[in-house]
């Protein structure tokens, strides 16, 4: 494959799995996010943040985004202040998005139906996303897509997130599969990334968040507006 092949070249045939990212792959939770940050916020006096920039912090983990957010809403002279907020913040977070986890998400176009005819065409289908397990696997259930997956992982089943690629390479193993033949799913330069260093083929879908950037400026196999066009007809 290369980084200009259309959806008709991922043949399901070439593949015994599909490892599928969550945040901007299958469900946009950016409504999620913005509203449980800025309860937090609210929460420590600071100034609320808009979803535009947190679109831009996605990806890369709970800690990451936390931090950035925190970086972001007191400045440059500010550094010492977040850390010292940091674990205040982690605690107000966790709690405010487990109260209402799926209830500003929708799933994207397509999902269901994508993941359904994955199944049918006999990949197993598992979930890693650098989001923490204990949000990611209620907002599957919520969401009606805990029931394709034989495995869920999250940010903290490993000892590292993607873009490293030892996440993938411990989903390849639970899945019993060889990376080269196991299909990366995801929406941004993390997946893309952990995937090449895997030894995985990847695709993006084009609506995800990459970090405000494009998703075809990402080295990828290729890309699809929906998961539905990952099978022909």
């Amino acid at each position: 494959m290369t980084t200009t092949a259309p959806a008709a070249a991922f043949d399901a045939t070439r593949y015994d799995a599909a490892i599928v990212d969550l945040d901007g792959t299958m469900i946009d939770t950016l409504g999620d996010f913005t509203e449980a940050l800025n309860r937090m916020l609210r929460d420590l006096a600071l100034p609320a943040i808009g979803s535009h920039d947190i679109e831009r912090m996605v990806g890369k983990g709970s800690e990451h985004l936390l931090r950035s957010v925190l970086q972001h809403v007191l400045g440059p002279a500010g550094a010492a202040r977040a850390e010292s907020l940091y674990p205040a913040a982690w605690e107000g977070y966790q709690r405010h998005y487990l109260e209402l986890n799926g209830q500003y998400a929708s799933t994207y176009p397509g999902v269901q139906a994508g993941l359904r005819a994955l199944r049918g065409a006999g990949l197993q289908l598992a979930c890693l996303t650098n989001k923490p397990t204990a949000f990611a696997v209620p907002l599957l259930q919520a969401k009606g897509l805990d029931g394709f997956f034989g495995h869920v992982f999250g940010g903290d089943a490993f000892e590292r997130k993607k873009p490293d690629p030892l996440p993938l390479l411990k989903t390849c193993e639970a899945l019993g599969t060889v990376p080269a033949r196991t299909l990366m799913i995801g929406d941004s330069s993390n997946d893309a990334q952990a995937a090449r260093a895997a030894g995985c083929p990847v695709v993006l879908v084009t609506y995800g968040y990459n970090h405000g950037q494009p998703a075809r400026s990402v080295d990828a196999d290729g890309y699809v507006d929906a998961l539905t066009e990952l099978l022909p007809g």
